[in-house]
């Protein structure tokens, strides 16, 4: 079966949609480092809602949530072509592995300090 593109705007986008529908169903349900982001970021959420916190801060909380999933995905993406181009240990594939793996650090990092930022007056 080959692939023929949809060039209609409506279809085309929907189909999309469906695309990055299946992607995230398979990022969330098949890594392990997902699911773990997932369920911290769904906790998250929780605690917005127990601690009522304020508009600035749902929108700082989302962002960081979003940012950190999304990098994932990202890294996730890169770790799955790596491994398809060259499945034995390879040095440059390793460090493109690690910087891929730094940049999910940067994201949490920073999503640790939104969390902060929002949580720790809440409870002094």
């Amino acid at each position: 079966m080959e692939f023929q593109k949809d060039n209609t705007f409506f279809t085309g986008r929907l189909k999309s949609v469906g695309f990055a529908l299946k992607g995230m169903i398979k990022l969330i349900t098949t890594e392990h480092s997902i699911m773990v982001q997932t369920s911290i970021g769904v906790l998250m959420i929780i605690g917005g809602f127990y601690f009522d916190i304020s508009t600035t801060e749902w929108v700082m909380q989302t962002f960081a949530i979003g940012m950190v999933l999304s990098i994932e995905g990202l890294n996730t993406a890169v770790e799955k072509i790596a491994d398809f181009i060259h499945p034995e240990y390879h040095e440059k594939i390793g460090f493109i592995k690690d910087i891929a793996a730094g940049s999910v650090f940067f994201a949490a990092l920073t999503a640790i300090a939104v969390g902060c930022l929002i949580y720790i007056p809440k409870f002094l």
